[in-house]
Parts: C-alpha cells; structure tokens; sequence
C-alpha cells in the first residue's frame, strides 16, 4: 500500500511542476500574441484528449489529458496543432503571418522568457521569505575523504580544507558547489594542505562520477567525532557511552571525523573497540553493532560546529540575488549540455525524462518541503526555456530559425516544407521522450 501512496504522490507532484512550468510557458506566448493584436485560437495546457474547455471570445481555453507540455494556436501560425486550413486563403490582419517578422520573433520568444522570468520570481521569493544559510569556507577546517570515494578518486585527502574553486578563493563553502562551477570543462579545487594551498584537478568525466556516486561533498565530511547524543537502550549505551564523549580511535585506528566512524561501523562484521575522550580522559570501551550496523549514536548538527550565517535581505536585494541564482542556473544547464554533446560525460548518466524529472522533484519535496518543490520548479522552469530554444521544428527554437532565415532573406520557408518539418520534428521528440523514459527505467532498475 505505501508504495502505491508514494507513486500517487510522485505523479501528483510531478503534475503540478509540470502544469505551473507549461501553463507560464503559453502565458507568454498568449500575452505576446494578444499585445500584437494576433487571434488566438486556443490555449492548451496538456496535449489530448481533452478533459475541460471552454470558449471566451475567440479562444477556446483547454485543459488536455497528456500532462507533458501546451500550446498556443494561433491563427495563420504552423504549430504544434498542425492546421494548415489557412494555407493557401488570403491574409487577414489578425492572423499571426501578417505580421512584422521582429513582432513574430517577440511572440515565439516569450514563453521562454516567461519561464527565466518564472525562475527569478521563485528563486527571488524563497530568498526574501527563508533568507539565506551560508557556512564561511574558514569554518570548515577539514574534510574527511573515505578511499574510493569521487572526492578521493580526483585526489582529495583527509584532512583538507577546500577554499577555492577554478582559482578563484570563495567565502562560503556553498560557493565552491554552484551549477556554472561544476560543469566548468577545467573544474578544480583550491586546497589548504599541511599549511600550502594546492591546486586539485579534476577528470572530465567528473560529473559522471557524482551521478554514480550519488553524492561529492558537504558540510557533514567536516562534522568531528563527536557525539551529540547516545539512544536509550543501543548497543552505545549497554557500552557505556555518554552524550558528548568524542571518538578518538576505532579498533586503535584515530579517527577525527563522524565519517570516518561511521565507515568503521559500516565496515565491521563483529564487535569494535572504541577510544572514548571524556572529561580529558581516554576510556576504553566494547561496543557490538546490532543488525543494521548501527550502535545507536547521533552527530552533531553542523549549526553546532561551524560559524554558520543568516542572510536576511529586502526586496531589491532578493531581486538581485534571485537573478544572479537564475543565471548561474543556466550557464551551469547550458555547459552541462555542451558536455554532453561534446562527449566529455555520458549523456545516458545525466539527461533525463519524465520519470527522472518526477522522482528528483519528489524527492526535492520529501527533503524540503515546499522549499524544496520551488527549488526545482524553478530550476525545471530554466531547464525548460533552454530545451525549448533548441533548434528543432516544433520547439520554439525551430520557429525562431524559420524566422530568423525570413528576416535574412525576406522570403518566408515554404509553408509545405514547413509543414514536413514540424511533423518531423514532432516525431523526433515523440521518440525522445520514448528514448529518455527508456532511459529513466534502466537507470531506475539498475539496467
């Protein structure tokens, strides 16, 4: 039953994403075709068939049974809808091929800065509302690199201290973790190592190795060995552990990270002895895992060790923030997929469809609340300005090239050729919404 309750609520979330990104998405060609004084003919969200309608004027106002995207049909437009009833028929001033080629190219263009402005709007508003958590790199002295891991396998060792990132030195460790840093093609670290700072390089499948992996760095490869608080009735407390005591050596080996204990425990198939510092005195104790490999005791919160800040700002300064996160969101997205069709990573490891796009917002959901369903809303919204732009008939970024050889030329495409293009198109992204679905699947299963 639970797993039925979590699918529902997957398709759920996922729906509301999808219908907030489409429906801002059309707004802005419904608005921009309105403003140029341009006949609407219908505004879809959703493909059919169709569930609910109604007429209002000259536009009929739907809502579709297929959740995975919209349209605007406009008259005297080839688009999604593929009419070509008006092929052929005299010119009437309403329609959207009678007019200038620069007013066409604001219409086509305004669904996708409709979902940049969407982004700036969501990311603006969690910053006034939440404020801003930033953790000053200077505050974290070290991190723990378990052998084998992403971050040990690009050269990073136990006990560094990450201040930089491409050569340029950060102040919050946030920084060093941005969407454009990351997916820079030469990303690197600037360490602090036994005194020096060095330079860590990484390989250019590094965003590879993090989607294998799941996870690089954060704040919890710096929390020490402390312990914040021992359950009643574990394995710890039959031992004779306390609330506060600090882990100093497992089975005689020093550990200084919570990590590092953790891995100890994970690790083990029997009992392991543990150094307990306590009230500068060093007790030795036995301490046996139970079935899970867990001992019963709790870290400390990184609020607890590190200097961590609380931004708060007003409006204009949300705004600016707000745009500054949009367009590091972007340029990270648009590198990203540069990479991939420059085949420095995979493109099976990192595009994915629907089912991809569904479980990362429900998780994003089940973590944060609804901070964190805006999160990626509004990352979704960027994600979907920029795959629209994509040069494909049927996607904005095919009526845009259509324009762009009009304006060039002065001679508008064969609508006959326009026409076999779009359906084309259609079809090439009929198929690759099969294909990354496909795709999802085999990641999902392990495939």
């Amino acid at each position: 039953m639970d797993w039925i309750i979590s699918i529902a609520s997957t398709i759920l979330i996922f729906i509301a994403a999808i219908f907030i990104l489409v429906t801002v998405h059309e707004l802005g060609h419904f608005l921009a075709a309105k403003f140029f004084k341009m006949r609407v003919n219908k505004f879809s969200i959703g493909f059919p068939p169709k569930i609910f309608g109604f007429k209002k004027g000259d536009t009929e106002y739907v809502i579709g049974a297929t959740p995975l995207g919209g349209y605007v049909q406009i008259a005297g437009m080839i688009d999604e809808s593929m009419d070509d009833t008006f092929i052929g028929e005299d010119v009437k001033p309403d329609e959207f091929r009678s007019r200038p080629v620069w007013q066409r190219i604001v219409v086509i263009l305004a669904g996708v800065i409709f979902n940049m402005i969407l982004a700036v709007i969501i990311y603006t508003g969690m910053v006034w509302n939440y404020g801003e958590t930033v953790i000053p790199v200077e505050s974290v002295p070290g991190i723990y690199v378990q052998e084998g891991s992403v971050a040990g396998q690009i050269g990073l060792q136990t006990g560094d201290q990450i201040i930089g990132v491409n050569g340029r030195e950060v102040e919050y460790f946030n920084q060093l973790f941005s969407p454009s840093s990351l997916t820079d093609r030469d990303l690197s670290f600037l360490v602090r190592r036994d005194g020096e700072v060095v330079t860590v390089e990484t390989p250019p499948n590094f965003l590879d190795l993090i989607n294998r992996e799941g996870r690089f760095i954060d704040e919890t490869n710096s929390l020490p060995s402390k312990i914040l608080r021992v359950m009643n009735d574990s394995p710890a407390d039959e031992a004779g552990m306390m609330d506060g005591d600090e882990i100093i050596a497992v089975d005689g080996e020093p550990v200084s990270y919570w990590l590092q204990v953790v891995q100890k425990i994970q690790d083990t198939n029997g009992s392991l002895q543990f150094d307990i510092l306590r009230n500068e005195e060093v007790l030795s104790l036995t301490v046996e895992p139970d079935e899970s490999k867990r001992i019963g005791i709790q870290s400390l919160n990184a609020a607890d060790i590190f200097e961590i800040e609380r931004k708060n700002y007003n409006l204009g300064q949300s705004l600016v923030v707000g745009f500054n996160r949009t367009n590091d969101t972007f340029f990270g997205i648009i590198k990203g997929i540069g990479r991939m069709f420059s085949g420095d990573i995979s493109v099976r490891e990192n595009l994915g469809g629907p089912v991809a796009i569904a479980n990362i917002t429900r998780e994003a959901t089940e973590s944060g609340g609804w901070f964190g369903f805006w999160n990626i809303t509004a990352f979704l919204s960027i994600t979907l300005a920029i795959m629209n732009m994509l040069p494909i008939p049927a996607l904005d970024g095919g009526h845009f090239m259509f324009l762009v050889y009009e304006g060039i030329t002065r001679r508008e495409p064969s609508p006959k050729v326009r026409m076999g293009l779009q359906q084309l198109g259609f079809i090439f992204l009929i198929g690759l919404i099969i294909l990354v679905t496909f795709n999802d699947i085999l990641r999902t299963f392990g495939g």
